[in-house]
């Protein structure tokens, strides 16, 4: 594949337009940061669009016109970004879990090579993953109620070594949470598409969907990192929470779409599920008056858990990276497999 052009569809640091360029001398790289979306905090990619003239909207049109790749999504109408340039060959993704939005814009269709941000977010997720088991292990929700009555009472916590963990999806992120959790002395088990232990040594046991409800009654957390797909949306639903032990904690760093929200509200209002830690929701933002809100065993993350300083160098590495390796017919990094959603 012969990459000569980049349009750049999200904000980027100037100096890491300087990286590429360097990087990739001859690549001719279209980059307009007065046009693009502007980022509401470090390493955005998701910002609305600037309210722009009718003659900055044409020359962004101009621009990327005729350009062989894209770094990011058009943050323009994305569905309409192949009809405005058939030529395009590649897409670089910012984000590991694509599937719902090639299906929703179409892109799944179009005859493109895209490459996803799989492994970038996994040492920042790891550890979210992490303090939300801490945070009910240790039971800081009791303590934050004590410390607010200023109630002091000596008492008897739990520790993480030792626990079962289930982590859902053996992705590049579920291997690092895998390993994170792990090299703290828990038992570790992983649900994949097949038995494969991945040759990873910090999993001890990989279970299937099918053995899912008969292992929940032995597990203490589980972390849901799975992409989403056809077979995993509902996955967590009402038989799975029937199946697990009262003081089971949930993290889920995956999609809202994969846990079935009502099912898991009524779990935490009843006592059947100790605390969930969430980063993602079924609606985003999380409406005002949702009762997750209100509920001191829930953590709630604005979809933020993967952002870290870094990763946008992160990122322009991995584009690099692809670069070289379409241009010697290799296959890239993190490809994109329609059929398959991920």
């Amino acid at each position: 594949m012969e990459i000569q052009s980049l349009a750049i569809g999200t904000y980027l640091e100037p100096e890491l337009i300087d990286v590429i360029n360097q990087a990739i001398p001859a690549l001719d790289i279209v980059y307009e940061p007065d046009i693009l979306p502007p980022p509401r905090y470090k390493c955005d990619h998701t910002a609305p669009a600037r309210n722009l003239s009718e003659s900055e909207l044409n020359k962004w049109f101009t621009v990327t016109s005729g350009v062989d790749a894209y770094f990011d999504f058009d943050w323009y109408k994305p569905e309409e970004m192949v009809q405005r340039n058939p030529g395009i060959q590649w897409i670089q993704a910012t984000s590991a879990g694509i599937g719902g939005f090639m299906k929703r814009t179409g892109l799944d269709l179009a005859d493109i090579t895209v490459t996803t941000a799989g492994g970038i977010h996994a040492v920042p997720l790891s550890e979210f993953a992490l303090m939300g088991a801490l945070h009910f292990i240790k039971s800081v929700p009791l303590l934050d109620r004590w410390k607010k009555d200023e109630h002091w009472e000596r008492y008897t916590t739990t520790q993480l070594a030792g626990k079962r963990i289930l982590i859902v999806g053996l992705g590049g992120i579920g291997r690092k949470v895998a390993e994170t959790f792990s090299n703290l002395g828990l038992d570790v088990v992983g649900l994949g598409r097949s038995h494969a232990r991945l040759e990873n040594p910090h999993i001890n046991r990989v279970i299937t969907t099918e053995e899912l409800i008969s292992v929940l009654p032995s597990v203490d957390i589980i972390v849901i990192c799975c992409p989403l797909t056809v077979e995993t949306e509902g996955l967590i639903g009402e038989e799975a929470f029937a199946a697990m032990k009262p003081s089971t904690i949930m993290i889920n760093i995956s999609r809202g779409q994969v846990v079935d929200q009502e099912c898991m509200i009524k779990a935490l209002s009843d006592g059947t599920l100790l605390g969930a830690c969430l980063d993602v929701f079924i609606e985003e933002p999380l409406p005002q008056g949702n009762p997750l809100w209100q509920m001191s065993n829930v953590i709630v993350s604005p979809h933020s858990a993967s952002t870290v300083e870094t990763e946008n160098r992160a990122l322009v590495e991995l584009l690099i990276q692809n670069h070289a390796l379409l241009q010697s017919s290799q296959t890239p990094k993190n490809l994109y497999v329609p059929s398959r959603g991920y």
